[in-house]
């Protein structure tokens, strides 16, 4: 069920805090260890090393990803007029969170967070403190591999009427299997209204550097993560409009006009925005 900001009070949640491991690495810690946040401990550190060592894109990598973030929410809000998202695969609140940038552009969008990682939850109180009286900002306690009930929860906060952002942001690759992946997009696609927006983008096999990594990531004690080709993180925008410039490498999306000449360096990483007909 959705919780709302006004059911969290100062009181611990025990029954999250009981399934929190400090001695094995985690991988939204490892995430938080890469973006220069502070909820990780030695073990993520060593893992999110380790990772480095065969990948020394992975900082930049995580960087661009939230920097992709961004922009897309930025550009979905303010030119698309889009004012409720639906937001999957949280991770720890970070730098710039979904609700931060679109309700600087429209105070009053909704957003659901939905995560099944007792972490994340733990500190989902974190997300709900600044966002806006005129917005909502809420969190989802469930999995990507259940639509459904990610559907059902939304329902209680957003409008299934009118166009919602749904974002899927480098947790595909948690569902090992790439049909049903697929199949996940499509089910949450099918459920929102024509005019909505996929906003998607997931680690890509074109490099023996994050080959290594993610195998590096899997040793370390962590979810293993599946790498998908190019060509199938375009099938998860199947039947939806790709907004310019398309597929591409996330650094290339509309980079900020603060990199004046050529866009960043490509990452291995792959995402795009879409349109519902």
């Amino acid at each position: 069920m959705v919780k709302t900001p006004f059911q969290f009070n100062d009181e611990p949640m025990p029954d999250l805090a009981a399934k929190l491991r400090f001695d094995i690495p985690h991988s939204a810690r490892i995430y938080d260890y890469w973006l220069g946040g502070k909820n990780n401990y030695p073990v993520d550190r060593a893992a999110g090393e380790a990772v480095r060592e065969a990948y020394p894109e992975v900082v930049r990598a995580a960087t661009q990803g939230r920097q992709f973030l961004i922009r897309t929410v930025r550009h979905v809000t303010r030119e698309c007029g889009i004012r409720q998202y639906l937001d999957i695969g949280t991770g720890l609140p970070t730098m710039q969170n979904t609700h931060e940038v679109a309700q600087a552009i429209a105070p009053e969008t909704r957003i659901v967070y939905v995560d099944n990682d007792p972490l994340v939850l733990v500190h989902a109180r974190a997300l709900l403190t600044n966002t806006t009286p005129e917005g909502v900002t809420t969190y989802a306690d469930a999995d990507i591999h259940n639509p459904d009930l990610i559907l059902a929860d939304a329902r209680n906060v957003l409008n299934f009427n009118e166009p919602i952002g749904v974002i899927i942001m480098n947790v595909l690759g948690y569902v090992t299997d790439f049909d049903k992946a697929k199949a996940i997009v499509a089910r949450i696609m099918d459920a929102v209204p024509s005019g909505s927006y996929l906003l998607l983008r997931d680690a890509t096999d074109t490099s023996d550097q994050i080959r290594e990594a993610v195998r590096r990531y899997a040793a370390a004690g962590t979810t293993p993560y599946s790498l998908r080709k190019v060509d199938e993180v375009r099938e998860f925008f199947d039947g939806l409009e790709l907004v310019e410039p398309g597929l591409v490498t996330i650094t290339q999306w509309r980079p900020d006009e603060q990199h004046i000449g050529a866009p960043p360096a490509p990452i291995d990483g792959y995402g795009g925005v879409a349109r519902k007909p």
